[in-house]
């Protein structure tokens, strides 16, 4: 005879296990796809968004640009602008004092008329810086004619995607010659009468240093980059917010003397095209600007000249990012929340809810972060992985619940149907068998009847079976009596073991209940039906039942004692539990207490004890 199994739910370490290793999962494939680079532009295009949603900051005004716009072009009547206008320009900007000036036009050619007169300009004035490119192919060349001092590159690194997320302060050239941008030459020579030189780094000897300000380059797993080309002295763009970060005037303007001379007087003036139809543009998405997307060249180095200068003078952040393990260990902690959330999946509308407000406030956090104290933290991959295990697994884990729920329902349906088919037909049957020899065919047909009508009456029996489970719960004391009652009262018509009780000693108290389910309540009616029919089957020479289902502060019980002597095995096969015992044993771990039968010279005792409630 193959022994049937019971169906064994899982354990509550079990289904933490299945509820915690998907999470899991999910969270090492995120951490090792930002590993991989495959987050670095999402990362790098939220950060553009962020920083694009800063409050506005106060205009800079210790910058001034000069923009040549389309109107300028069109009043001189040529392109590109000639030497003798520029000299000009210097000359006009001069006689008001500014601290430095930038001169964001290439002059590697002659443009007459009036180039001599921009040469001695020029080097008449050591505070004027001109441009080059050293990292184009080929490079554009300063004007010959200037020193190393009053040179600054205006190239700038790009991301894959063409946008500048960075500055470049530093970097050798072609030849191997290390120069420096236009930007931090204009912001050294506007704190050198600050007493700020340009210096070394004290923490960081590779740092370019301003008084007690230093700026450490950018190593190539920063925040959300992986792999970058971090060659020479980068640092991340940290442009101004708002719509007027500085102060811009046009070349007319300038040269009609019409601008506040305050605005010039120890200012940084930048002069470059600010005219469409010549496309000195800059790809940037975090700097807000009339052309979406695209900024002017001059403009963004006004960005990064005012980054230094107000890092050094007004302690404004600088961009900078966590150190690798804290940014893992960040995403970490928050993908294990949303594993944890799992367990508090009871209402979904306020499990949602509160996901929704957890996903804003890593949102807000990492905002905040940003805006107050310059931390880029990676926001991209903590909101995907807490989404995964917060919003994701859970529909797995219920569809898993529901699957597991409706085979256990399944289960429970068999186990009910073969305990009815085992506590009746099963045991008039077997009954018959064990008195098979002593019976003539007239004996044999009426209990063969009745063997055919308990068959039949399982059917109305388990939906009344369920009917109870389903029905408003009464105390468990008063289901075990009305159990009582009904076996015994067809044991003694129907098996001999209970034919011969002359003493009942019956106790029935409330028991600690509370907390059991309407299953467990019909699973430990069944155990005692079980066991008084167990008497009835086996018992021989019966005639003192005892009864007992009581609770102490400590425990429950449910003791059926007879003074018979029975058959100690029950099973069909030696060695192997019968059905009535294997539900016994699930009944007492499913309930975590203990069974046992006990055989005695005075007789067996089948008992169940569980713990109360705490």
């Amino acid at each position: 005879m193959k022994r049937f199994v019971p169906f064994q739910p899982l354990s509550s370490r079990s289904l933490a296990w299945r509820q915690l290793l998907p999470g899991a999962v999910v969270l090492g494939v995120i951490v090792a796809l930002r590993l991989l680079g495959l987050f670095q532009e999402l990362e790098l295009k939220m950060l553009d968004t962020l920083l694009r949603w800063r409050p506005a900051e106060p205009t800079d005004e210790r910058i001034l640009i000069i923009g040549i716009d389309e109107v300028d072009i069109q009043q001189l009547g040529t392109y590109p602008v000639p030497d003798g206008v520029l000299a000009e320009l210097i000359q006009t900007l001069e006689r008001h004092h500014p601290r430095a000036i930038g001169i964001d036009i290439f002059r590697d050619m002659v443009v007459e008329p009036g180039h001599q007169d921009l040469v001695e300009t020029l080097i008449a004035l050591p505070q004027a810086i001109a441009i080059e490119y050293i990292l184009s192919n080929p490079p554009i060349a300063a004007p010959d004619y200037l020193p190393p001092e009053q040179i600054g590159f205006v190239d700038f690194p790009t991301d894959n995607d063409g946008f500048v997320r960075r500055a470049l302060l530093g970097s050798p050239d072609a030849v191997g010659e290390y120069r420096l941008s236009l930007a931090l030459r204009l912001a050294e020579t506007y704190l050198q009468p600050e007493g700020m030189p340009l210096t070394n780094g004290v923490r960081d000897p590779w740092a370019k240093r301003f008084g007690d300000t230093e700026f450490s380059s950018i190593p190539p797993h920063t925040g959300g980059y992986v792999g970058a080309d971090t060659g020479g002295h980068q640092v991340l763009l940290n442009g101004r917010s708002g719509a007027t970060p500085f102060r811009q005037v046009s070349l007319a303007e300038v040269l009609a003397d019409s601008v506040d001379p305050d605005w010039i007087q120890d200012a940084i003036v930048l002069v470059g095209i600010t005219s469409p139809s010549v496309k000195d543009f800059v790809n940037s998405a975090a700097v807000v600007s009339d052309h979406p997307g695209q900024v002017y060249g001059v403009v963004m180095h006004a960005h990064v000249t005012s980054q230094l200068v107000s890092a050094v003078l007004d302690d404004r952040p600088m961009l900078r990012t966590w150190p690798q393990e804290f940014e893992y260990l960040w995403i970490i902690v928050w993908g294990g929340v949303g594993m944890v959330l799992i367990r508090g999946l009871k209402s979904p509308s306020r499990y949602l809810l509160m996901v929704g407000v957890i996903g804003l406030a890593i949102a807000g956090l990492s905002y905040g972060l940003l805006v107050l104290g310059g931390w880029w933290v990676p926001l991209v991959p903590t909101l995907v992985v807490f989404s995964l295990n917060g919003l994701v697994l859970p529909g797995f884990y219920l569809y898993d619940q529901t699957l597991r729920s409706r085979i256990e329902a399944r289960q429970r349906a068999i186990d009910q149907t073969y305990t009815a088919i085992h506590n009746g037909p099963l045991q008039t049957l077997a009954l018959l068998l064990r008195e098979a020899d002593n019976l003539d065919w007239l004996q044999a047909v009426p209990r063969l009847h009745q063997l055919n009508q308990e068959l039949r009456d399982i059917r109305e029996r388990l939906p009344a079976d369920q009917r109870r489970v389903d029905a408003p719960q009464t105390p468990l004391h008063e289901d075990l009596w009305e159990t009582y009652t009904a076996t015994l009262h067809r044991g003694q018509r129907e098996f001999p073991g209970l034919q011969g009780i002359k003493f009942q000693v019956v106790d029935f108290k409330p028991l600690n209940a509370d907390h059991l389910s309407a299953d467990d309540r019909q699973a430990l009616c069944q155990f005692l039906e079980e066991a008084l029919l167990n008497v009835g089957k086996h018992g021989v020479g019966v005639s003192r039942l005892t009864v007992v289902c009581q609770a102490t502060t400590d425990e429950n019980l449910i003791q059926v004692t007879d003074n018979g002597q029975g058959q100690r095995d029950h099973s069909s096969e030696p060695g192997v539990d019968g059905w009535g015992t294997q539900q016994a044993q699930q009944l007492a771990r499913q309930l975590r207490g203990h069974f046992q039968r006990r055989f005695t010279e005075a007789g067996t005792c089948c008992e169940l004890r569980w713990p109360s409630p705490r």
